[in-house]
Order: C-alpha cells, then structure tokens, then sequence
C-alpha cells in the first residue's frame, strides 16, 4: 500500500513528536507544521491532541487558519486525536465563543466529556477496519461524539457514565478522527487506516 509522500503534523501545541515518530516508523515523511508554508508542502495532516482552545488560537493568530480550511474543503485527509477531533468537527457543543473549528466532519462533539484529567481512564476498542486485536486506548480529557451525520461512518463506540454508547472513532470520506490518544502507545493502526484511506 502506497502512503501520501509528505504528512504534516501541526505542531503549534500538543502532542507532535510521538506521532511523527509513529509515522517515521510506518516510513512516512513526517513534517511540523507550523506555518501556512508548511502546510502548503503536505499530502495529509494530523491534528495531534492538546488544548483545544490554544491550538484554535495558534491557528488564528499564526495565520493558519484560513489556509487551513481551504485545504481542508479541497479535501486535504487529516486525522484528529482528542482535541484534534474537537477542532475538525462540525460544531463543539460546549466550546468558548471565539474558539475556532474546521466543519472538516459531520459530527457535533462535546469537550472534557469523561470528566478532568483525573478521571482519565484506558479501555480496549474493537475498530471497525483494524484487524488483530481491540485497540488499546488512552483517553485523557477526551471529547465524545453526540451526534454524527448520515455520511459519517461510527467505527467504534464507548458507553459512557449514563451507560450509553457513544461514538470515539468516526470517518467521513478522507477524515478520521478518534477521542483518544493513539500515539501514546506506539499502536500503528489507526495511523494506518488513515494513511490507507488518504492514499485513495
């Protein structure tokens, strides 16, 4: 299977330099991107986790914002962890008014949905599209799904304190986005599946 030639990985705050050692381990080429420069050089993105909030005020004071959303529109793939999720989504049910999000996927996510960081937790998922065995997964002040359009594809689900499930990793043409963290645990696979479905 043939990989983009070039994957950014925005890295104005967050977790980068685990996922670009997890792309280097795929034998991608993975770049920081930190100016509208930079993203003009790549054939995908990742939207590492952090604070969403911060990152969404990056991109706008550092002038990313804008060339970002147009090379999503034209369809640059982009994989989002945890607030990465939160800043491609389609609306952030409890976001900060002048916090920015990218209408890159159909899906309305809500912040902070499991609680503060001590209430942080692990949990194995089965991944519609990864084989082998369930992904193990890393949630940290992670954001949930609360509802996802009809051309959003749920490839798994957790049951949240209410005891219903809700969807942690989503799809929608070459956009994938997951609550949690997968680079924290050298897990290939999500980053696979992305790059799959980014290659075409």
């Amino acid at each position: 299977m043939a990989y983009p030639k070039t994957v950014g990985v925005l890295a104005l705050q967050g977790d980068s330099r685990n996922h670009l050692a997890l792309l280097a381990d795929l034998g991608v080429t993975g770049v920081p991107v930190r100016t509208p420069e930079e993203l003009g050089k790549v054939d995908a993105l990742v939207v590492p986790g952090g604070e969403s909030t911060a990152i969404s005020l990056l991109l706008s004071t550092g002038g990313l914002l804008g060339p970002l959303r147009a090379r999503l529109d034209e369809g640059l793939p982009a994989f989002g962890t945890c607030a990465g999720m939160i800043l491609l989504a389609r609306e952030i049910t409890d976001g900060r008014p002048d916090q920015h999000h990218l209408d890159a996927i159909d899906v309305v996510v809500r912040r902070n949905a499991f609680g503060r960081q001590v209430d942080s937790f692990e949990a194995d998922l089965e991944v519609t599209g990864v084989g082998g065995d369930p992904v193990h997964a890393v949630f940290i002040r992670a954001p949930v799904v609360e509802s996802a359009g009809a051309g959003v594809d749920v490839l798994a689900t957790i049951a949240g304190a209410d005891g219903v499930d809700r969807p942690v990793v989503c799809r929608q043409g070459p956009v994938l986005v997951a609550s949690f963290h997968p680079e924290l645990t050298g897990d290939p696979r999500l980053h696979q599946l992305f790059l799959e479905r980014a290659a075409g």
